[in-house]
Formats: C-alpha cells, sequence, structure tokens
C-alpha cells in the first residue's frame, strides 16, 4: 500500500513522503552529532573542551573540531529537523534550502576566520569546513531536488 502524501498548507501543493523522510532523517543525524560531540571517547581529547571559542581542542571522532556551542547547535538543528519533519511537513523544503545555505555560509565563515582569535567562537577546524560544504550543497539539493513539482497548466 503506497502512503498518501502529508497535506501542505491551505493552497499548497501536497508534501512528498520522500522530502518529509529525508528532513527527519537530517534532523535526526544533527541530533546523534550533537550527543555524540558530549561523549567521551567518540569525542577525543575530552577535556579540553570549553563551551566556545577557538582553544576548545575537542575532536569529534578525533578529526571534527567541536564545542559545547558546536554541540548544542547541532542539537537544536537536528530538533528542529524532527519537528519539521514529523510535524510541520509544509516547512520541509525552506528547513533543508536555508539550512543548507546557512551551512555554505558557515563553510565561508570557516575559510575566513582566523582559527586562534575569538572571532572563531563555533570552534571550526579544516575538517569542518569541508563538512559543512558537503552539507550546505547536499541539503540544498534535496530540499530542491525532491520538493514537489508544479504540474503543467498549474
Amino acid at each position: 500500500m503506497r502512503r498518501q502524501e502529508r497535506p501542505g498548507a491551505e493552497g499548497q501543493r501536497p508534501v512528498p513522503p520522500v522530502l518529509s523522510r529525508a528532513v527527519t532523517l537530517v534532523g535526526a543525524l544533527f541530533v546523534v552529532a550533537g550527543l555524540l560531540g558530549f561523549v567521551p571517547g567518540i569525542t577525543t581529547r575530552y577535556g579540553r573542551m570549553g563551551f566556545a571559542g577557538p582553544h576548545a581542542g575537542a575532536r569529534l571522532f578525533g578529526l571534527f573540531a567541536v564545542s559545547a556551542l558546536h554541540n548544542l547547535v547541532h542539537l537544536a538543528f537536528g530538533l528542529a529537523g524532527l519537528y519539521v519533519g514529523l510535524r510541520a511537513p509544509r516547512w520541509c523544503r525552506t528547513y533543508l534550502v536555508v539550512g543548507g545555505f546557512a551551512y555554505l555560509a558557515l563553510w565561508v565563515y570557516g575559510l575566513c576566520v582566523h582559527r586562534g582569535t575569538e572571532w572563531n567562537f563555533l570552534s571550526v577546524n579544516g575538517a569542518d569546513n569541508w563538512l559543512h560544504l558537503g552539507l550546505g550543497f547536499g541539503m540544498v539539493a534535496l530540499g530542491t531536488l525532491l520538493a514537489p513539482r508544479k504540474e503543467p497548466g498549474q
């Protein structure tokens, strides 16, 4: 049995189930990443994690710079994605596209900020920059490609 499309807002096309599932998955991945950032062992140099700033030396999977603020941002963004994917499907495309552009902006921020200054308040490093670039393009692509299409004549 095929699942029915989820209703959109009044006067809008229904949201394809694949779009809401994609947003739910993206949200869940961000929640997991945010939680893992607080787990010693999975996050190396855990004792060097600060709340924010360039001197937080903790690394998720030994690679990605994290701080408590960085982890909390992932958790908040992930919880928002879970809410949108499960309860507010008309916002799915917006979550992916706007979130994707936010991650692309974060990539630019990571390229421009000097890592040893207080301007690096999110504690990003080179690995984070590449991840943010991939997340940004991936989320924009998902939001664009999975969004409902206009039918001819509409």
